[in-house]
Order: structure tokens, then sequence, then C-alpha cells
């Protein structure tokens, strides 16, 4: 936003703008440099402070978690699912630091301030895929101009999102669950979200899946902030609210398996549309696949 350089704090805790919208054009100066936090109240008549207030402040109870799939059994779930991918997680997290490092020398994580179940606000970790000195809204454009170079493979494979398995392990989330956005989003729709506050949020989840290709809707909207907010927040909030709503263990296993298509579906789409990529991105998979296929053959051996 402020074109003026700042002196950098501590990178793990500074409120970088991942995945804000960037400028791709003379044409879009404003929106390139206004942040959501910087949004004037919806003219639908409504008090958003006393809203915001009463979303975010925790001063309402939050909603008790369906007997049948909360508590206990969603939690065993997914400490049973962590363990079992937990040593080919290490060893992808590690070689993907790795990369980060070399490519964009810095902090390899970023940590964005979400809102979780309760109306608690938690640090979302993230492999860092924006240059350290990105400013911008909280949105991501699909070539957005922050990205680092390895950027953009990060978030189209969302091999970013892979150390939200801490905020798993810490009880801030699930594997499973309605997306955290941030408070400024929270705000302008607090009513709706009373109810989807009262589940813990997910590294994916039904609307996640459905807006896999979220990055590219906003790059070709006329003004992206505005879009989300009037087009693509409320649809992902109406399947949310159906995802709490008829949630069971069968259909989070359904989700996670549907999760992971989406990178392969768009890989394989960036290369059939962009050949200038292939080489560079097809070499980053296969030393990614490689290592995964020697873990588990290691694995396999010592059992």
């Amino acid at each position: 936003m402020d074109s003026t350089r700042e002196r950098s704090p501590d990178p793990l805790t500074r409120p970088e703008a991942e995945g804000g919208v960037a400028s791709r054009s003379r044409g879009m100066p404003a929106l390139a440099a206004t942040s959501a936090l910087s949004l004037e109240p919806p003219a639908h008549g409504t008090d958003l402070d006393g809203e915001r207030d009463r979303a975010l402040a925790g001063d309402r109870p939050s909603l008790p978690e369906p007997a049948g799939v909360g508590g206990l059994v969603t939690r065993t779930f997914d400490l049973a699912v962590c363990v079992l991918v937990l040593p080919a997680a290490l060893l992808l997290g590690a070689i993907t630091a790795l990369i980060i490092y070399l490519d964009s020398p810095g902090s390899v994580f970023y940590r964005s301030t979400r809102v979780g179940r309760g109306g608690q606000s938690f640090g979302m970790l993230k492999f860092r895929k924006m240059k350290r000195s990105a400013r911008g809204g909280p949105l991501t454009l699909n070539d957005d101009e922050r990205f680092t170079p390895i950027g953009a493979f990060l978030a189209m494979t969302k091999l970013d999102e892979l150390p939200q398995l801490w905020n798993v392990l810490r009880g801030e989330m699930r594997l499973v669950g309605p997306r955290p956005e941030v408070p400024e989003f929270v705000a302008r729709y607090a009513d709706s979200y009373r109810e989807i506050l009262s589940v813990l949020p997910g590294i994916t989840g039904a609307a996640a899946v459905e807006y896999a290709s979220e990055s590219h809707l906003l790059s070709v909207a006329q003004d992206p902030l505005a879009y989300y907010q009037e087009s693509i927040l409320p649809r992902k909030i109406e399947l949310d609210l159906q995802y709490i709503r008829t949630r069971s263990l069968r259909g989070d296993l359904i989700l996670l398996l549907r999760t992971a298509l989406v990178p392969l579906r768009k890989i394989a789409r960036r290369m059939i549309g962009d050949p200038r990529i292939v080489r560079r991105e097809a070499a980053v998979f296969l030393v990614v696949g490689g290592a995964l296929i020697i873990t588990f053959a290691l694995s396999s051996s010592g059992s």
C-alpha cells in the first residue's frame, strides 16, 4: 500500500500482504493501493461496527459441534491422518523450504491472521510465496506480481498450505472444514459467520474445492476485491453452511481426495496452455514426487 519502504521486523510475525490484490496494469492503481482494511462500510443499512464487535470479540457463546462428528471422533481422525502423512510431509516440507530459501532468501514461513472458532483470531501458517517487500490487500491473483519466482508454483499446487498441519496438531484447525477468512471479510458478513465460527476451520473444504481456480476468476474481474466480496464470498458462505449442517467423516474423506486431485489438474492445464513453463514446473514436480516415492519406499522396507 504505502510505497515507502519499511524496515522489516521479524518476517514470521510481520503482517505481510500474502495473498493480496496486485496491480496488473496502470488501469488499477487505486485497487493495488487499497487494502481491505480501508474499505468503507457497505451500504446495507447495517451496523457494521456492531457486527464486527459481535463477530470478533467473542461476546456470544459458540455453538457446540455436532455430537456425531465433532469432538473426540474428528480429533482422532485428524491426528491419525497427520501421523500417517507426517514422514512424507516433513520431507516435502524440508525440500519446499530449501527451494524457497534459495529462491528468495529470508523467512520461509508466513503467518496470516485469520478468524477461527468462537471468533478467536489465530496465526495460520503458510510457506512464503510473496516477495518480502510485498504490500497489498488480502487476495491473490493468478499471476500476482508480488510472487517470488517459485511463488506461483506454490500457489498453484497449494504447497504453501502444507505448514497448516501444524495448526491442525495445535487444535486450531481441522483437515476439513470452512476455510478461515481474514477479520475484514468476517465482519462484513457477521450474521452468516456466527454459525460458521461454531466449528474449527479447515485446511480444505467444500468451498475451497469448488473455488480451486479462484485466483484466475479474480484475475479476469474488473474489480477483484468487489467481485470477491459480492459474488465469491457469499457463495463460499453458502457452501460452508451446507457443509456444517451435513458433514460426516465419509464426506470429509471425499473432500480430501478431491483436494489431492486439484493441483494435478491445475499443473496439467498450465503445461498444456503455456509450454514455456513445462520444463521448470515439471522438474520441481518430479523432484517432489521422487522424494515422496523414496520416502514411502524407505518406510515400507523398514516395516
